[in-house]
């Protein structure tokens, strides 16, 4: 596991594919770690942890202010738009671990935003998102419901040999101590 930057209070690494980000990474880093935001097992990416109790309040209240920046790499079937803003409501089926793009507000609907860009048009399309709101597989949904699902991500609707869904948090930014951090690193598929 790659460590972009680590210090006596945050510890910021590229979480491969495979591992749990509650307990593998934390197990991985070593030490007391508070995890702040999660990643799907089968997502990689940039993430932050906090090593002490204090940190971990302040990476959290950065969370729900919105002011810590998740942005994303994947690549989707199809050619969507060059750029979009797309705000949904979504509900999560916890029996299937699934959710779905519903039409009106009820119990347990969320409402979810992202912004997107196109960085290429092919048959496969690579996307960089930006996430507003931090929905359950809600890049994942979100871009499926519109034809484009991503590419091997067989739980919403893709029909190709790979065994994951190409997602990637690549960028994480926040502020700490005064000061805006920012970590980024992609995976060889979006080079």
């Amino acid at each position: 596991m790659e460590i972009l930057y680590s210090d006596r209070e945050i510890a910021v690494c590229v979480k491969p594919v495979g591992l749990d980000s509650e307990h593998d990474v934390p197990a991985a880093l070593g030490g007391e770690i508070y995890p702040v935001h999660r990643l799907d097992k089968n997502v990689g990416g940039v993430m932050v942890y906090a090593r002490t109790k204090q940190a971990a309040a302040a990476l959290s209240r950065a969370v729900q202010e919105g002011t810590m920046v998740k942005e994303y790499v994947a690549l989707v079937h199809g050619t969507p738009p060059e750029s979009g803003d797309w705000e949904d409501l979504l509900w999560k089926d916890a029996k299937k671990n699934k959710v779905f793009v519903v039409k009106r507000q009820r119990g347990g609907v969320k409402k979810a935003r992202l912004e997107f860009t196109r960085l290429s048009a092919r048959e496969t399309s690579l996307v960089r998102i930006r996430l507003h709101t931090g929905r359950s597989h809600q890049i994942r949904v979100q871009f499926s419901s519109r034809g484009f699902p991503l590419v091997g991500d067989h739980k919403y609707g893709s029909r190709d040999e790979r065994t994951e869904p190409m997602l990637f948090s690549c960028k994480i930014t926040f502020p700490w101590k005064g000061q805006t951090k920012s970590f980024e690193a992609l995976p060889e598929w979006a080079k």
